[in-house]
């Protein structure tokens, strides 16, 4: 991939977490650079959202490309504490974390996002706000809230529904399962499936496909599409925020967090 022009990234986020890369072809990559688990906090969303106003606003992008750099696409938020949990703490950061979530789905333009390993709880929520997702064998994907005794968040409540329906999206939520990308592309999870070392080039050529349409045309057929979407991700994170709140104070969070950290089998008791 021949580069244009790399953008400045945001100032709140650290200089090599983010990378912005416009493509000669009109497709702007934008590389997540946490390896190998790529978990987010509130200033790494928030940098996103900036990535994709500027590009709308400062280039010729017609479509983008959501990666990542490392092992896994996105683990979510870091429960263990080595980044910022926002997505667990509401008074510090899970209100602002769910907004900027928001204006990713606001933007413009058309989103393929490469799922190369885990897009796990948050990190399946980031997967959701692309129009697109191409994965591989190793990809896996899951909303594994439930087994950490909480909440989705992320506007998973609208957004899997949307894609897998309703049946589907409650299994998913309430067993905490691990879907393979097999079986994800086969529910329609994910749109492309390919081999593992293709996840990046597949998702490229996916974006060029829809960059090569009328640029106005794709853009008035994708707001149609998306009508409503944002509106609707704030209404179900307010809902799934206060959720996560009064959850969070349960006997069962607290032991779902010690055996994630400790990678045991929880022992939820219902308190």
């Amino acid at each position: 991939m021949s580069p244009e022009a790399p953008l400045q990234q945001s100032p709140s986020v650290g200089a090599d977490d983010l990378a912005v890369e416009l493509l000669t072809n009109g497709i702007a990559v934008v590389e997540i650079r946490r390896p190998p688990n790529n978990f987010f906090d509130v200033s790494l969303i928030e940098a996103i959202a900036a990535a994709l106003d500027t590009l709308i606003t400062q280039t010729e992008a017609r479509t983008v490309v959501l990666a990542s750099h490392g092992k896994h696409f996105c683990a979510g938020a870091d429960f263990a504490g080595t980044t910022e949990a926002a997505e667990i703490d509401p008074d510090q950061g899970a209100k602002a974390l769910y907004e900027a979530g928001a204006r990713i789905f606001e933007s413009e333009l058309p989103i393929v996002a490469a799922v190369q390993g885990a897009a796990v709880g948050g990190g399946l929520g980031l997967a959701l706000a692309a129009d697109f997702r191409v994965a591989g064998p190793s990809s896996r994907f899951s909303a594994n809230f439930s087994r950490l005794g909480l909440h989705h968040g992320f506007g998973l409540t609208e957004t899997l529904t949307r894609v897998i329906g309703q049946q589907r999206a409650l299994e998913l939520l309430t067993t905490g399962r691990r879907v393979k990308g097999e079986e994800a592309h086969a529910i329609g999870l994910v749109d492309r499936f390919v081999d593992d070392d293709q996840i990046r080039s597949a998702a490229v050529g996916l974006a060029t496909e829809i960059g090569s349409a009328a640029p106005l045309a794709v853009r008035s057929i994708r707001a149609t599409m998306r009508a409503g979407l944002a509106e609707a991700v704030r209404r179900a994170t307010a809902h799934e925020r206060a959720e996560q709140a009064r959850l969070r104070a349960t006997d069962d969070f607290a032991e779902g967090i010690r055996a994630a950290a400790e990678r045991r089998q929880p022992k939820f008791t219902a308190r």
